[in-house]
């Protein structure tokens, strides 16, 4: 069965035919003014993106969580988050684009980092004026060698990028809720997590990820609940209920083909699979997002994340 792909981004932010360019940089009103200052709901495969808003404001919906915000303030969108931007006229700030191979060595030995880098970051600058600062000339300082063409170009933009990252990983640790910091730094949930964005297609069963992670399953559940509150087979479901949310709610394909898309060989069992999680059917929850009483998805995992 031929499914229907969720929305891709409408535009070329990186051009991957120029190895030199595998990040892009621009100001945030190049394309927002192109748009009249609103960037409709899309998401960014395989990609990651970074914004600064240094005067105006704007209002971001990612997976359905909105956050209205003034500048300072900044945001990082992790690959697959279907995600929009409502910019107020004339605002300024800037924006990396950058393919997320370009960050694989920040997790490479990390798998706290790598499983940061697949959640949302979302940054009130506001109370940090000093930060705020250091956070625009980190922009600078790359959009700076991005438009030179000095010697050595590609390996300057990887540094400057991944000490961008950097700088917004240690900041939403420092803004996070030392309760829910602490359950975060969990490593073994977050290495689960990290192999459940790469297999939730795939219907493994929980025994696979658990010999991956070289414990039983018994064991990664009762870690689970002890972090989340949510059972390890809990989050799994979880995150394959969130990407068909977001099929559901952002693009027309039929039931039959978000089950298809996700893996599942029979609708009926994917339908009672939804509700079960969701506590609606697939086509009721459709519905009550185009009738606006019921909720888009606000991100991975629900709890926790």
């Amino acid at each position: 069965m031929r499914t229907q792909p969720l929305l891709v981004v409408p535009f070329s932010e990186v051009r991957h035919f120029k190895p030199d360019d595998a990040l892009h940089f621009e100001a945030i009103r190049v394309r927002a003014s192109q748009h009249h200052w609103t960037i409709p709901a899309h998401r960014h495969e395989g990609l990651h993106q970074f914004q600064l808003l240094t005067e105006g404001a704007m209002v971001g919906v990612l997976d359905g969580e909105r956050h209205a915000l003034r500048a300072p303030a900044a945001v990082m969108v992790a690959p697959g988050v279907v995600h929009s931007f409502v910019y107020d006229v004339d605002s300024t700030g800037v924006q990396v684009t950058v393919p997320s191979d370009a960050l694989a060595s920040l997790s490479a030995h990390a798998p706290e980092i790598a499983a940061r880098l697949q959640g949302n970051l979302v940054l009130d600058l506001s109370a940090l004026p000093a930060d705020a600062a250091d956070c625009a000339q980190r922009f600078a300082m790359l959009g700076d060698e991005f438009n030179a063409r000095r010697a050595g170009r590609a390996e300057a933009l990887q540094s400057h990028v991944t000490l961008l990252a950097l700088w917004f990983l240690r900041h939403a640790e420092a803004t996070t809720g030392s309760g829910r910091r602490q359950a975060l730094r969990d490593t073994l949930v977050r290495r689960y997590r990290t192999l459940v964005e790469l297999h939730f297609t795939e219907h493994q069963p929980l025994a696979f990820y658990a010999e991956a992670l070289g414990v039983t399953p018994d064991h990664l559940s009762r870690v689970c609940r002890a972090v989340g509150s949510v059972s390890a087979l809990d989050l799994l479901h979880e995150r394959v209920a969130l990407e068909a949310k977001r099929v559901l709610a952002h693009t027309g394909a039929t039931v039959a083909e978000v089950a298809a898309q996700l893996g599942f060989e029979d609708v009926g069992y994917f339908s009672r699979f939804f509700k079960k999680v969701t506590g609606m059917a697939p086509s009721a929850y459709r519905e009550g997002v185009e009738r606006g009483i019921a909720a888009v998805p606000r991100g991975v995992g629900g709890r926790g994340s």
